[in-house]
């Protein structure tokens, strides 16, 4: 990384690492060493994979002596109005190698520190190196607390320390609250721990004061931890709530473990940076069942963005029978023909039900699974069941007032104070985008389903209902036009009655079954193109709309008005493209275009959460980035573009019109 970058802590203190261990668990911070959100941490560990996830390791503070220098401090905190110490400048290299690892010289010896999570345990490694003999003093700086949480000073606390040594490692055992797991240190077996514990007040997260929130966390410093640094003989200290042993062979073995599961097998680089990013947002639950959390470092594993996600993060790199599970899993969660839209983070807590395109955007999954895998058993003995089910309940009536309207088959969905759509900021009572009716997208979605419906029941030997799931799919179309086309604007109306120029309508042209005339679709496009398009993906409102900000950034009320109101979103780009390729047809010139519209995101990630693409991006320049860092659909689009949809030879696997297999097809 630029060494200018790395001297400037206003700008290595907004670039951010991300690593997670497969289980729900990450570590999070900054180039610069400073945790600047109450999310960073070096272990916040998901006690009840995926959820639960609590801050237990915030930081290790080290300070570097011998070699005839003064005592040189690596860590860099923010305090009132100050930053102390200055690690930072010292800090000559930062990479990713896979893991993040910091170079500072100290005295004319270089001192590297590098770590990684262990796979599937809520347990962090961290090594160093030094070229030159060197001692170095170890503090790490415990909080305690759900994530979303701050920490304040208490006489709660329990500062009890339990010390073990063997010829391997030394092991120091704390347990600050009762109710919460005891955390293990395990260490080089030359190390001496001083019994120097003491609260840290007001230790200052600038990102949170950013965002409107409450900034500032008192953290307890368990100890110090003294150690030799010989040249070409690393140290380690290793944080778990797990039972594992460690010593120098183990955490050597656990690190080209590690190495090698983080090896992209594509040789394109862009897509070979967003596979590892991928890996980040497939987990297993703590029944070992996989799911996908939407975003790092707050959100958890979401019906909605699980859907969307999935072909991207799964099927592009093959992982077909933990696709499976995946489906199965929200399957066996189906309430009133609604797959859950949350799960709970607490324990008790009933999932929610608030969507009324998570289990429409299933059936798109299911599709792209069905044409990835062939599994026609998976269709035929458990979707398909329970896909007749889904529609009886919709053209019943479910959750939420959604509800196929008998005059003219659109679906319709809302409720006071509920917003069904991924549109679904709110502040307080008041929802910011309020799409009740019949909104465009879910339209479209809901136009699919019939017709995926209608293919299935033909590949099982339903013909009869295959014939009336067909039907029924012509009546939505014919309707289709009627109440969203608005020749006036040239583009279709957001939700009926309400002419918004926004994103949603592209999925109308961009799903397996699109809509509308060639015309109308070439007209579509343009709209979207002159006033939506963005470098970074696509705003969710016109400029000229009414409401339109054209800036993501403030406290919370003003980031939620802002979230749905022109913001850019960059997993649009996914829909985008296929949308002009259905308008436009794919040529190499059409192709190649689209091409060129990915590049701004590829250099994104070198920005914000290295390595990862953020959830948002401002409306006008210079297009702040926002929201989550790391952002599963917003990475799991890019890889269906550029595996799927923009490939060199796409195999007829795009999601365009496809047979589905045989019913006597099958894959394990």
């Amino acid at each position: 990384m630029n060494r200018k970058i790395l001297q400037d802590h206003a700008l290595s203190s907004r670039l951010e690492w991300l690593e997670t261990n497969g289980a729900g668990g990450f570590a999070m911070g900054t180039v610069a060493g400073t945790n600047t959100r109450r999310y960073h941490g070096l272990l916040v560990a998901s006690l009840r994979p995926p959820v639960g996830r609590h801050v237990l390791l915030s930081r290790l503070d080290e300070v570097i002596s011998g070699g005839g220098v003064a005592d040189v401090a690596l860590a860099t905190n923010q305090y009132p109005g100050t930053l102390s110490p200055r690690g930072d400048a010292h800090l000559i290299e930062f990479r990713l190698d896979p893991f993040p690892t910091w170079v500072f010289d100290v005295g004319g010896a270089h001192v590297e520190k590098q770590l990684f999570l262990v796979q599937g345990e809520q347990t962090v490694v961290v090594v160093y190196r030094a070229s030159g003999p060197r001692n170095i003093a170890i503090s790490p700086f415990v909080a305690f607390r759900d994530y979303h949480a701050l920490a304040r000073a208490n006489a709660s606390l329990d500062g009890a320390l339990r010390e073990e040594r063997t010829d391997r490692a030394l092991v120091v055992r704390t347990r600050p609250y009762a109710g919460l797991p005891e955390l293990t240190l395990h260490t080089s077996p030359g190390a001496r721990l001083v019994r120097d514990s003491t609260w840290y007040y007001s230790n200052e997260y600038l990102a949170e004061l950013d965002r409107g929130l409450d900034f500032r966390e008192d953290l307890w410093k368990l100890g110090t931890l003294q150690l030799e640094l010989e040249q070409g003989k690393p140290v380690f200290v290793a944080a778990s709530i797990g039972p594992r042993r460690f010593d120098a062979a183990a955490v050597a073995d656990l690190a080209a473990a590690a190495r090698e599961q983080r090896r992209s097998r594509s040789t394109d680089p862009f897509l070979a940076r967003l596979d590892l990013a991928a890996e980040q947002f497939v987990v297993r639950r703590s029944d070992g069942t996989p799911t996908i959390i939407a975003g790092y470092p707050w959100f958890t594993d979401w019906g909605r963005d699980t859907m969307i996600s999935l072909p991207g993060l799964m099927l592009a790199h093959g992982r077909l029978g933990e696709a499976r599970e995946v489906l199965r899993g929200f399957l066996a969660h189906v309430d009133r023909g609604l797959i859950p839209n949350a799960f709970p983070d607490r324990p008790g807590d009933k999932p929610g039900y608030n969507a009324a395109d998570a289990t429409l955007w299933m059936f798109q999954a299911v599709h792209a699974y069905l044409q990835a895998s062939g599994d026609a058993r998976f269709l035929r003995e458990e979707f398909h069941p329970a896909a007749e089910e889904i529609v009886r309940w919709h053209l019943k009536g479910t959750h939420h007032a959604i509800k196929v309207d008998p005059a003219d088959e659109l679906l319709s969905a809302g409720v006071p104070g509920v917003q069904l759509t991924w549109m679904d900021a709110r502040v307080g009572d008041r929802v910011i985008t309020p799409r009740h009716g019949k909104p465009v997208e879910i339209n479209a979605l809901w136009y699919n389903a019939l017709r995926l419906m209608a293919l299935w029941g033909g590949a099982l030997g339903k013909a009869e209902a295959a014939a009336e799931f067909a039907a029924r799919a012509d009546r939505v179309r014919s309707s289709f036009e009627k109440a969203f086309w608005n020749p006036e604007r040239g583009h279709l109306d957001d939700v009926v009655g309400d002419p918004a120029l926004r994103p949603n309508q592209l999925f109308a042209l961009s799903l397996p079954y699109p809509l509308l005339a060639p015309e109308q679709r070439r007209s579509v496009v343009r709209a979207v193109e002159r006033k939506l398009l963005s470098p970074f993906g696509l705003r969710t409102l016109a400029p000229d709309e009414p409401g339109y900000v054209p800036q993501y950034r403030g406290g919370p009320a003003e980031r939620d008005s802002a979230y749905h109101q022109g913001t850019i979103w960059p997993w649009l780009l996914g829909p985008y493209i296929r949308a002009y390729l259905c308008a436009f047809g794919r040529s190499p010139e059409t192709v190649q275009h689209c091409r060129e519209l990915l590049r701004p995101l590829e250099q994104h990630l070198d920005d914000a959460c290295l390595g990862s693409i953020s959830e948002v991006f401002s409306a006008e320049p210079p297009f702040q980035p926002g929201g989550a860092p790391a952002q599963a659909w917003s990475v799991a689009e890019l890889m269906q573009l550029l595996s799927v949809d923009l490939a060199d030879n796409p195999h007829d696997k795009s999601r365009r019109e496809r047979k589905t297999p045989p019913p006597n097809e099958a894959v394990s």
